[in-house]
């Protein structure tokens, strides 16, 4: 199908793009931009007047829940939760049941994600078997099955020499390994940051040295092996400081945090609010100030969502016993949005961070809209406020914080390939 996209301000941040220009789409490609090419003639148009258009999104974490956990959501129903966020790529954590540690299960996931024709899933392969944190998986036959990075999810690899050997295997064949920061000693038990909301409540704690000790090691063990790490959901003050002199030092690391840390705080928990009961844990506002700051100077590489559905009955439990997680993919452009008007930061520059910096993080060619590559657009109105309810998500868990608020950013259309993969009808 030939797409005309006119009168859109098109925001491109590879290309260093802010402009209003139609964009010309052909055969599932960018074919040209503010000129039609001769001959020309468009199947449809879409009138993009008011409305950014840029490349589609590439969200860094998005749990969607298969195999294994239908319960708390479908493959279908995530991934129209991701178009309908402008998402057209995402990375999707190992831990789903059984965990992605089996070239087969890689293959299913991809298979059955590539038959629904919506976004481009890109599996993360689990470091270890099972994600125990004592056994390698065969990181070479998983990449072969569709894996082109590896990690341990939310699940702590306690063995530093387990660590080493992973960290080695991985940079003989090239490969990122991502991992999130958190010592599971000092975590033991805990469910929120280690300040006085917790200490008000009774809540048993997680201290901010959880997290810089956990990245001492990685980033000492980068030194000695020379892999590429990515570290996975910064939440703390102390952390954002060492990343920035790890980052320094040339070493090869890059970082992201959710949006839900850039906007939230223990704080937020108020009375027991278990949309609140996050991994990491909400921190205190210094440290929220303090990820913000890391975004604007280039510490911290990317916002992603972190989207994590939950069933209804595995929030009503106590604080403590209540299942970790929030969904986020449908919220990770307003907040961004948010972000950039609060900070008075640049659009490009906003975009950024959930279109190019994730597409290089993943080492995708994907997040830009240079001539001859996939048309793979969001074409939404910044000014559309849209509020956030249990019937307006898209998601089949609905566990957000921020459930009953007014964002700015509404997604009108998603294309992949240029295909029309979702269209906004409300």
């Amino acid at each position: 199908m030939k797409i005309h996209i006119k009168n859109g301000r098109l925001i491109d941040p590879k290309n260093g793009i802010d402009a209003i220009q139609d964009v010309f789409i052909a055969a599932g490609k960018i074919l040209s931009l503010g000129f039609a090419p001769d001959t020309f003639s468009a199947d449809r148009i879409i009138d993009a007047q008011g409305c950014i258009v840029c490349p589609g999104l590439i969200d860094l974490s998005v749990r969607l829940r298969e195999p294994g956990l239908k319960y708390k959501a479908t493959l279908e129903s995530e991934m129209f939760a991701v178009v309908a966020g402008g998402v057209t790529s995402l990375a999707c954590p190992p831990d789903t049941d059984p965990p992605l540690d089996e070239p087969g299960l890689v293959k299913m996931l991809k298979h059955r994600a590539k038959n629904l024709n919506l976004a481009r899933v890109y599996p993360i392969g689990a470091l270890t078997k099972a994600l125990s944190g004592t056994r390698l998986t065969e990181m070479a036959e998983l990449h072969d099955a569709g894996c082109i990075v590896f990690g341990q999810s939310n699940v702590a690899l306690t063995n530093l020499h387990v660590m080493m050997q992973a960290m080695r295997y991985a940079s003989t064949f090239g490969f990122s390994v991502w991992l999130r920061p958190q010592d599971a000693h000092l975590t033991h038990n805990g469910v929120a940051h280690d300040g006085e909301i917790a200490t008000r409540l009774g809540l048993p704690v997680i201290p901010v040295c959880a997290e810089t000790i956990a990245l001492s090691n990685i980033i000492l063990l980068v030194k000695e092996t020379g892999v590429s790490v990515h570290l996975c959901r910064l939440s703390s003050m102390e952390g954002v400081e060492m990343v920035r002199a790890a980052k320094r030092q040339g070493l090869p690391i890059t970082c992201d945090i959710s949006f839900n840390h850039l906007y939230l705080s223990d704080m937020d928990i108020g009375f027991f609010d278990t949309n609140c009961h996050l991994v990491p844990p909400l921190r205190s506002t210094s440290d929220r100030d303090a990820l913000s700051v890391g975004l604007l100077d280039g510490t911290i590489d990317a916002i992603c969502s972190d989207h994590t559905p939950v069933d209804d009955d595995a929030k009503l439990l106590p604080f403590g016993q209540a299942e970790i997680g929030a969904i986020g993919v449908e919220l990770l452009l307003p907040f961004t949005l948010k972000w950039a008007t609060e900070k008075r930061i640049s659009l490009i520059k906003a975009f950024a961070k959930i279109t190019q910096q994730p597409a290089r993080i993943l080492g995708i060619d994907a997040g830009h809209l240079s001539l001859n590559s996939a048309a793979d657009l969001c074409i939404l109105d910044p000014e559309q406020y849209w509020k956030v309810t249990i019937t307006t998500i898209k998601s089949q868990s609905k566990n957000t914080p921020f459930l009953g608020m007014e964002i700015p950013g509404k997604v009108k259309y998603t294309l992949i390939n240029g295909d029309i993969v979702y269209q906004d009808t409300d």
